[in-house]
Parts: C-alpha cells; structure tokens; sequence
C-alpha cells in the first residue's frame, strides 16, 4: 500500500503511517530504505491485521506520480516579469511563503522589491529556476 508518514520520532525510532484516513504504526526495524524515514515521505508498505510487516520510500510511485510537469515555464517566467512584485509567480509555483515575503520586501522597500521577481522571472526563463513547490519539472 502507498501511504504517507505523518510522524516520525528519532528518538524512538517509531513513526506513523496514513493511508486511506486509516494510521498505521511502524517502527525502524520494519524500515527497508537506506535513507532514514522523515516526515512527508511517501512510503510503500505492507501490513498484515493491522500490523506493518515492511515499509520503506515508495520509489516507483514517486517516479511515476510525482515527477509529471504540471506547471508551465512560459506562464511562471511572464508572472515573475510583470507581477514579481506581488510574488505572482511563487504562488503559481507553490511557493506561498516566497510569495508573501515578495509582498512584504515590495511593501516594506516601497516598491524596491519589485527587483526580487524581475530576477526570479529571468532565472525562470533561463531554467535555473525549474521546479515548482512539489519537486515536478516545470513543462
């Protein structure tokens, strides 16, 4: 099953799984993947009566599923030149944080902040800027 970590503590090395509006709990020891478990990831496992007998990063659905561009380069690139001083294009991308910095460096700078998007619209249009919020390619 694919489900998502929505805890995870170091400390006890035990964490807990949803999938479907059901959670799951899990423990190092179940733990398959190299890389050390985090909240967020995206984890195949398998459990038996409730029980987790196997879990690890769920490689072939993030490569499948998470990887599709969405988001166009041309629409985020046009936004970061004409509305990069409202943050325009962080928020087409995902970034809500970013954008609302925009608007407070703009507001704060009184009107200077503008630079900030200008900028990010050029690296946009170069490819130096090529992924949204979620990790995908921008199309």
């Amino acid at each position: 099953m694919i489900g998502t970590i929505e805890n995870y503590n170091e400390e006890s090395q035990s964490g807990i799984i949803e999938y479907e509006e059901e959670q799951y709990a899990f423990n190092l020891a179940q733990w398959t993947s190299e890389e050390a478990p985090k909240t967020g990831d995206t984890v195949d496992f398998d459990e038996d009566e409730g029980q987790v007998t196997e879990v690890g990063i769920a490689s072939a659905y993030l490569a499948k599923n998470t990887l599709k561009p969405v988001k166009k380069k041309w629409v985020a690139c046009t936004l970061g030149l004409i509305l990069g001083l409202v943050g325009a294009h962080r928020f087409y991308l995902g970034y809500w944080g970013f954008g609302i910095a925009q608007i407070a460096v703009t507001l704060i700078t009184g009107g200077y902040g503008v630079m900030w998007g200008l900028i990010e619209g050029v690296l946009i249009g170069t490819g130096h800027i090529y992924k949204d919020a979620k990790g995908r390619p921008l199309k």
